[in-house]
């Protein structure tokens, strides 16, 4: 059982009020209800680093970055929830016009849903693979294209969509209920299962060019790399919070459980265990931390250090979700417990927003650069 936090009237306290031991059936049922979505939208916590102009909470990188570790340690697929929304208010935000932001952040803080939409069958992190089609045509634009694994889409109300434009690229806002747009949910997932995945087919969809961001035409890499940023911080944080729930639970049980007369906590295998999650909890957190610091200075080295983030994070939340199932033994292998629940979720952490190999790659690529002779 999760504990409740010993704050006062604060954001944390909101969201457990709301959560509290719920995930557990969520991620049976695979749904999260509707109208908490919508509550926690409208209190901003769902795109928090929104400014307070456009009514968000006006977090930092590191603040939003504790929210969400607090919420991932909760319930994994709200935290996806969260960063959708995230990535989709920090488009928005730098890529919107004044119009644009005054339109839309406005909307995401007041509890409408929104997500992003960037793979497509064919074209993960191979953008020169994306099929998707964005043709202005007068006033309108015209978008046809299949996207898929799209997280929050079964919730959405808005979903921005990355397509190719001319001969650039461009970010659409894309209401869900446009004709032309079908949400084809995705059953059965290994982790994140009320996260509201799904497949969305564009045909035809026709919108006013006003929906645009920015008017479009920019870099294909650009506007891939600066969402994808976001939302690897945003993971990575949510890790953090996958590894802490895994410490909590685990120390609990090894408090608590007798073995051979005495707490599994004073049998030495276990303690090195218990041992192995202090350390992934706090080197998870620490290289969060250097990531939202990057963030917020809009230092060079950001790119870098949302990859170094969500590849560490994500790799400690696996394994400790592995070795928190070892610890609690049978008490952690009941469907919808804590770490049941991470053990599926961790696995999932490891493939989106950059698989572990694509994040080996970027980084052997930048020891490469930063390394080279006279440097």
């Amino acid at each position: 059982m999760a504990e409740r936090p010993d704050h006062p009237a604060s954001e944390r306290d909101f969201i457990w009020e709301l959560i509290g031991d719920k995930p557990e059936a969520w991620d049976l049922t695979g749904q999260i209800p509707l109208d908490l979505l919508r509550e926690l939208g409208a209190r901003g916590v769902l795109c928090a680093e929104v400014p307070a102009a456009y009514g968000g909470l006006g977090l930092d990188s590191q603040q939003n970055g504790e929210l969400t570790a607090y919420v991932g340690s909760l319930c994994s697929s709200l935290r996806s929830i969260l960063t959708s929304q995230g990535m989709a208010a920090w488009a928005i935000q730098r890529f919107g016009g004044r119009d644009q932001k005054q339109h839309y952040l406005a909307r995401l803080t007041s509890g409408q849903l929104a997500a992003v939409a960037f793979s497509e069958p064919g074209a993960g992190s191979d953008l020169s693979a994306m099929q998707t089609k964005i043709l202005p045509d007068g006033e309108s634009v015209i978008l046809d294209g299949q996207k898929m694994w799209v997280t929050g889409a079964r919730y959405a109300d808005l979903i921005v969509v990355l397509g190719r434009h001319d001969d650039d690229a461009a970010l659409v806002v894309v209401p869900a209920s446009a004709s032309g747009v079908r949400v084809e949910p995705v059953t059965a997932s290994l982790g994140c299962r009320a996260a509201g995945h799904a497949h969305v087919s564009l045909d035809s969809v026709r919108l006013p060019a006003a929906n645009v961001l920015g008017g479009g035409g920019q870099a294909m890499p650009l506007l891939f790399t600066t969402a994808l940023s976001y939302g690897r911080i945003s993971v990575a944080w949510g890790c953090v919070g996958i590894t802490r729930a895994c410490l909590s639970a685990a120390t609990t049980h090894a408090r608590r459980r007798e073995q051979s007369g005495k707490p599994l906590a004073e049998h030495q295998l276990i303690a090195r265990h218990l041992a192995g999650l202090l350390v992934a909890e706090r080197v998870s957190t620490q290289v969060c931390e250097h990531a939202s610091q990057c963030w917020q200075s809009a230092s060079p080295d950001m790119g870098i250090a949302s990859v170094l983030a969500k590849h560490v994070s994500a790799g400690h939340a696996a394994r400790s979700a592995s070795t928190a199932v070892q610890v609690l033994g049978s008490a952690g292998v009941n469907d919808g417990h804590v770490v049941a629940r991470a053990y599926r979720d961790a696995k999932l952490m490891e493939i989106i927003e950059g698989s572990n190999e694509i994040c080996q790659l970027i980084l052997a690529q930048h020891a490469l650069a930063a390394n080279r002779p006279g440097h």
